[in-house]
């Protein structure tokens, strides 16, 4: 468990090992469990695409990892933070970007295989000693049916334990930071709508002459003067305890319906206070929300969610669910369609080309669609029923594909097209080569 220190937070050490880099690159630097029943050809087939799926999910992760932690770098710039804490907190969310990742890197994946087995002509000579199509796509299967399994447990619990980890660090930083970070003399604003100012900082952490001007509320404004204040923690969250102080509280006005004209202030109330706690993952209700959201639940919690204890909507609830009984299904699908456009034998290039545009394209569609489901079904839960009949769907019109051994072909007027744009740009490359 995290632990406070003196001014940051400190993680639990580890020693990490980094295995060597095999000659022949980019082969896996350890040996793979065999496959039953699979021969030197599954095998061969089997750890192209996972060291291409390895390979291609490490980049991508990585990249779009790197910008989402570049808008929590502050972590380390305004409140005081080590590189290891930036690096935990914000790599707690890589499990979910893998959730949405893992589909579409297996999908290159796969494309990845198959083109290397047609450049290399092993698609023609496997169909040419008689191998099925079910033979060949076995190994491609197996692999779809791993990522499922991984993203089965990631969906499940990997990826909610490490947004609930995320969320108590996150407590965890902001106590500590208004323990140790605040300078005394200056205003402080370390969160978007709460400020913080001390008199002065005693070395058993007690701060003198706290000012707190707390505006996360959206429904008022309240502002908090004290003697001292103590950072105290439990199980019930990080609090502020303020003693021997008072809190002036303003209400935002709020327009009525069908009132015009400009809105009345109201006046301010002062109230006196011994000792008052000071929620410092309070927030508003739209934060609320954001914070108890179903993505941090587990999945088991959200097959016997109560509202009335969860304080969740059925809608928000039946939208996570089922987003994460898709996760484990589109590898799968994903995996069908980009073998039935691409797994026979070809003999142009451009006739391959024009099918990983197609694989692409209907891939993408799915998973667009998958988007706008998720969306709407918070309001309609009747349109989850169209996402699970395209899936099926998909993968039946891609199974019998694959067992009647069909080249899927674009539209002629497709083809044509692409033709005439190609042959005009080359026309008009002709004359700039002329005239260098």
């Amino acid at each position: 468990m995290a632990s406070l220190g003196s001014g940051s937070l400190k993680l639990p050490g580890f020693r990490p090992r980094w295995p060597r880099l095999p000659e022949r690159w980019p082969q896996l630097p350890f040996q793979l469990p065999r496959i039953p029943g699979a021969g030197a050809i599954d095998r061969y087939i089997f750890g192209t695409t996972f060291s291409a799926f390895a390979i291609v999910l490490f980049s991508l992760t990585s990249v779009i990892w790197i910008t989402q932690a570049l808008r929590d770098i502050d972590l380390m710039t305004s409140r005081g933070q080590t590189v290891l804490v930036f690096l935990g907190i914000t790599g707690l969310v890589i499990p979910m970007l893998v959730l949405v990742i893992a589909p579409i890197a297996l999908m290159i994946a796969v494309m990845h295989a198959i083109g290397r087995l047609s450049n290399d002509s092993e698609l023609i000579v496997m169909n040419a000693a008689g191998m099925s199509p079910w033979a060949l796509f076995r190994p491609f299967l197996v692999m779809a049916i791993f990522v499922s399994a991984i993203m089965t447990v990631i969906g499940s619990w990997l990826g909610p334990l490490g947004l609930q980890t995320l969320n108590s660090w996150a407590n965890e930083v902001r106590a500590d930071l208004v323990t140790n970070v605040v300078q005394p003399g200056r205003f402080n604003g370390f969160e978007r709508g709460l400020v913080f100012h001390i008199r002065e900082r005693q070395a058993n952490g007690v701060l003198l002459g706290v000012f707190v001007d707390d505006r996360r509320s959206q429904k008022e404004r309240a502002t908090f003067l004290a003697e001292q204040g103590t950072i105290v923690k439990d199980e019930r969250g990080t609090f502020l305890v303020l003693e021997s102080g008072s809190v002036q509280r303003l209400e935002t006005p709020q327009r009525k319906k069908g009132e015009t004209g400009p809105l009345k202030p109201k006046d301010p109330t002062i109230v006196k206070f011994e000792r008052y706690a000071l929620d410092l993952a309070q927030a508003d209700s739209d934060q609320q929300l954001q914070r108890a959201s179903a993505r941090d639940r587990f999945f088991w919690e959200l097959l016997d969610n109560d509202p009335e204890k969860t304080k969740l909507q059925d809608g928000q609830v039946r939208a996570e669910l089922h987003d994460r009984i898709f996760a484990p299904i589109y590898p799968i699908v994903f995996t069908i369609i980009t073998f039935a456009y691409l797994g026979a034998p070809r003999t142009t290039r451009q006739g391959r080309a024009m099918s990983i545009a197609g694989a692409s394209i209907a891939i993408a569609a799915i998973r667009l669609m998958g988007f706008v489901v998720i969306v709407l079904c918070v309001r309609y839960p009747w349109v989850l029923a169209l996402q699970y009949l395209l899936l099926a769907v998909a993968s039946g019109l891609g199974l019998y594909a694959i067992h009647r051994g069909l080249e899927i072909e674009p539209p002629a007027f497709v083809t044509d097209t692409v033709n005439a744009i190609g042959a005009q740009l080359s026309r008009l490359g002709r004359p700039a080569a002329a005239s260098t």
